[in-house]
């Protein structure tokens, strides 16, 4: 080592030990430029274990012995839309998991969006399991949602992963979703694999996109390792990548091979079978074999047949004898006789398998097994509603499942694996308050609910308040919201902030494209019912995101939801084009002719402040007079289509949802209406 490179190494050293937020890329790799395939970290902290925060203990716990070279356990995570499953869906495509090109057309775009609500909503839900293989090595890849209403699916996935693939925008470069996701890979201690998606795209910036990812890492806090990432270009929906941004490659073979090359492979303590500990991350169901466990094994091996216990710290056992063992194969299973540490399972064999139980050995009772690891643990719900029985005069016509005790079965079912859901008990014996990370993630399981055939009555969403233990001050959630809009509609946008109670954080032009962005620091009362007015206000030309940020003092005094009333049916009945002709003057009518109403139905939005009662059902007179204007027709306005998103967000807090498999109904509580009477 000569004297130049020492006096560096000591000057860089201080730098990162004073002011490590201030460090440049540049300062950190000194001539190895983060663009290049094989760039060496200047500074090495090698150890034979990854130091994990104390917020992560239920992180699986890696030890000092590689457990098999030809494995890779990776999750892809990214922000909404960034292009994540695109990309997913290349590299499976590139792997030989179809038969031929014929084969691979059939399946579609969206291989691993395969649910219905998937494919029509265009965003991942579930996290969900493949394994491809390249030259020899395996790669276990989980996919995952980038939603942050979906965050605790990201967060239970990446207990079976030992790095990340971070996918990012090459325009629009980490957004929200992407801070949260990547802090909790950081905080796990995993290496990631950064990869500059959509790089055909004309307004591309990769070197912008890259600056913005090394300063997410250095605010995250990331190590000196973590920091010097790897980087790979890539065009999911051309499948095509490389190591430079103006150098693609006919394949995505670039991307393999770093995948290969930077992810490391899984490590364990022992590959004894008295050794065995497998977190279970993920539950699946088959109609033959019943509840099936996921888990990656984090030490020991595991046999079929072998007698086996699932336990949580502190709890019983439950013991069972494995019947069937499983390791993922391209999309589907495939069954094998033994399994060993690193490697991602399934199982069957004890029906009330749950996520966060720890397989462990039962062999001569469980007399060496290992003890059970520390469950996972996700960040609380923020947002909850109430969801119970129908009890509209409407009820009963359409569904198959009605009554409290198979909603609550429903509902409690659901806890089995939707890990960031909360169901409690209420006063009420036909009503159940569920608890999650935000409006989409419970109107998504409502969705799921009325497809199978249930018919059920929401309410309102509200905000989760906790009490601050230290201070004893009420605290309420608020989120971190990003806006791109164009120019004229900033300042619709903004004011609609300032009702909302927002505090603006920045403001400016982004990219060539135009437009302008706005970030706020919002309550989650005040985003409940936003986006609709937002892109009301903005024509449609808002895109918004948020994530949560933190709890914070309650704000004083309510924050105005809507400016305007609903229009409310007078009386029960079946709608008409006469009453509709009468009605539509006085706002803008969700009913059509034929549609069947009842007295306090929500039938419309007002054009003004308040509630108004209107006779929608009444029939034009039948007389022998002839009328002056009898040749003079008023057109019908056509109704507006509210689908179940857009009515959640209109209710108020005395309205209430009706939910069946072919209506949405929406209405005034009339528990609520009984009170203000007295």
């Amino acid at each position: 080592m000569n004297m130049l490179t020492f006096y560096l190494l000591l000057l860089v050293s201080r730098v990162t030990a004073f002011a490590p937020m201030q460090i440049s890329r540049q300062a950190m790799t000194i001539g190895n430029s983060p663009r290049c395939s094989g760039a060496i970290p200047l500074f090495s902290t090698e150890t034979s274990e990854i130091v994990m925060t104390d917020d992560y203990k239920s992180a699986t716990i890696f030890g000092p012995n590689i457990a098999d070279e030809n494995i890779r356990n990776i999750a892809v995570i990214a922000h909404v839309d960034h292009g994540k499953t695109t990309l997913v869906d290349a590299l499976i495509k590139q792997s030989g998991v179809f038969r031929d090109a014929q084969q691979a057309d059939e399946a579609g775009d969206t291989i691993m969006d395969n649910q219905d609500q998937e494919r029509e909503r265009g965003i991942t839900i579930l996290a969900k399991n493949l394994a491809v293989m390249r030259n020899g090595v395996k790669i276990n890849v989980m996919d995952t949602p980038g939603h942050a209403d979906f965050g605790g699916e990201v967060e239970r996935v990446l207990n079976m992963a030992d790095g990340v693939l971070l996918v990012v925008d090459s325009v629009e470069g980490p957004k929200p979703q992407t801070r949260f996701v990547l802090d909790k890979a950081l905080k796990k201690g995993m290496q990631a694999l950064v990869v500059i998606n959509k790089i055909d795209r004309p307004a591309a910036r990769p070197d912008y996109v890259i600056d913005k990812c090394f300063d997410l890492f250095v605010e995250l806090g990331a190590t000196d390792e973590q920091t010097d990432f790897r980087v790979v270009y890539a065009s999911g929906l051309q499948g095509k990548a490389g190591h430079e941004a103006n150098d693609l490659k006919d394949d995505l073979g670039p991307l393999f091979d770093a995948i290969m090359e930077s992810i490391p492979a899984p490590r364990c303590e022992s590959t004894e079978i008295d050794s065995l500990q497998a977190l279970i991350s993920n539950i699946d169901y088959d109609d033959f074999k019943g509840k099936m466990g996921i888990a990656r094994i984090t030490n020991g091996a595991v046999k079929s047949g072998q007698a086996i216990a699932l336990q949580k710290p502190g709890k019983a056992k439950k013991t069972g004898r494995l019947s069937k063992l499983y390791v993922f194969d391209n999309l589907g299973k495939k069954e094998v006789e033994e399994a060993k540490a690193g490697e991602i399972i399934m199982f069957s064999g004890i029906d009330d398998v749950e996520i966060g139980d720890t397989l462990i050995t039962n062999e001569l009772s469980g007399a060496n097994a290992a003890e059970p690891l520390p469950p996972i643990a996700v960040e609380q719900p923020t947002v909850r509603m109430t969801i119970g029985v129908n009890k509209s005069p409407l009820a009963g016509r359409e569904g198959k499942f009605l009554t409290s005790r198979m909603i609550r079965d429903r509902l409690f079912k659901e806890l089995d694996k939707n890990v960031a859901l909360k169901v409690e008990e209420t006063e009420s014996a036909d009503r159940y308050m569920v608890s999650g990370r935000g409006q989409l993630h419970l109107t998504v399981l409502i969705e799921t609910m009325r497809r199978e055939g249930f018919e059920l009555e929401v309410g309102p969403p509200t905000v989760i308040y906790k009490v601050n233990e230290k201070t004893g001050e009420k605290e309420e959630p608020w989120e971190s919201v990003e806006v791109r809009v164009p120019e004229e509609y900033v300042g619709g946008v903004v004011d609609l902030f300032n009702q909302r109670k927002g505090e603006l954080q920045d403001m400016g032009i982004e990219g060539d494209d135009g437009l302008n962005v706005v970030k706020y620091i919002v309550p989650t009362r005040g985003m409940l019912g936003l986006r609709s007015a937002m892109l009301t206000a903005t024509r449609g030309t808002a895109i918004i995101d948020s994530v949560f940020d933190s709890y914070r003092p309650c704000i004083k005094g309510d924050i105005q939801s809507r400016d305007k009333g609903s229009l409310l049916a007078f009386a029960d009945g079946t709608v008409t084009t006469f009453g509709m002709e009468g009605a539509q003057d006085r706002g803008k009518l969700m009913v059509n002719a034929s549609d069947e109403v009842y007295k306090g139905m929500i039938i419309g939005i007002h054009q003004r402040p308040g509630d108004l009662e209107v006779n929608v059902c009444k029939t034009k007179a039948l007389t022998n007079m002839r009328s002056a204007t009898k040749g003079i027709t008023t057109g019908i306005v056509t109704p507006i289509e509210m689908s179940l998103d857009a009515c959640v967000e209109y209710l108020a807090a005395d309205e209430i949802l009706e939910v069946t498999p072919s209506k949405f109904r929406m209405a005034k509580n009339p528990e609520m209406a009984g009170r203000k009477k007295k």
